[in-house]
């Protein structure tokens, strides 16, 4: 039996104030209230913040780090049933087998050999692992995910797997100024996601938008926001 959990009055002052924050972009987009989910990304912070947070109502976490996210998931194993993990950090060659067997989603892949490993690994004990696709937007050179042009071979390839679930896109792109020019980078990543909707009922999500854009990723489409120091606090320096 684990020891009933105190409240952490801070962390449901920030909890509630970002649900409430969430469903006024909503609203001031015309959506659905509902339509738009919060991951709470809680890289660098301990089980017990986690377990503070799901306490107040919270059900999705998003790790960076695999091996961390590991450890948090045996840590929490008693609330195993009511917790969603996504790791939505980079996923080397050598990591997919973790990811595979411990998260419940992976946002971050952008290859067709992640793909193909993260779908060979999975028990056959578990659901389908749920997957985005993450998508270059801004077409850097330097930044992570498929590039737009190739980006509806990888989902073909990725629906055509058994043990994987295409549920949508991921895309993180670079901080801008002005409301109007974070619409405009996240439009993109909304086109693709409407595109890939006509492929498989299973796309749902279009991840997009954090602490400081969130307002315009809702307005563009976002169905999934992924916010984690305006909810833990402030990380420490690495």
């Amino acid at each position: 039996m684990n020891p009933p959990l105190q409240q952490d009055a801070t962390l449901l002052t920030r909890w509630n104030a970002l649900a409430a924050r969430i469903d006024q972009a909503t609203e001031a987009a015309g959506r659905p209230q509902g339509s738009v989910r919060l991951l709470a990304v809680s890289k660098t912070f301990d089980a017990q913040a986690v377990a503070q947070v799901h306490a107040n109502g919270q059900q999705a976490f998003g790790e960076n780090y695999i091996q961390e996210g590991v450890q948090k998931i045996a840590e929490l194993k008693h609330l195993r049933a009511n917790l969603e993990w996504h790791c939505i950090g980079p996923v080397q060659s050598n990591k997919t087998r973790q990811v595979a067997e411990w998260f419940d989603w992976v946002q971050t892949i952008d290859r067709l050999k992640v793909a193909q490993r993260l779908n060979d690994q999975r028990p056959e004990g578990l659901p389908a692992l749920n997957v985005c696709i993450q998508v270059n937007v801004d077409r850097g050179l330097n930044k992570s995910g498929v590039a737009v042009e190739q980006a509806h071979e990888l989902a073909h390839e990725v629906l055509a797997m058994p043990r994987l679930r295409l549920r949508g896109l991921m895309c993180i792109p670079d901080p801008v100024d002005g409301f109007e020019l974070q619409c405009e980078r996240f439009e993109r990543a909304h086109a693709i996601y409407r595109q890939w909707q006509t492929l498989a009922d299973t796309v749902d999500t279009l991840s997009m938008g954090m602490s400081g854009d969130l307002e315009a990723a809702v307005a563009s489409g976002s169905t999934m926001v992924r916010v984690g120091s305006a909810l833990f606090g402030s990380r420490a320096a690495a």
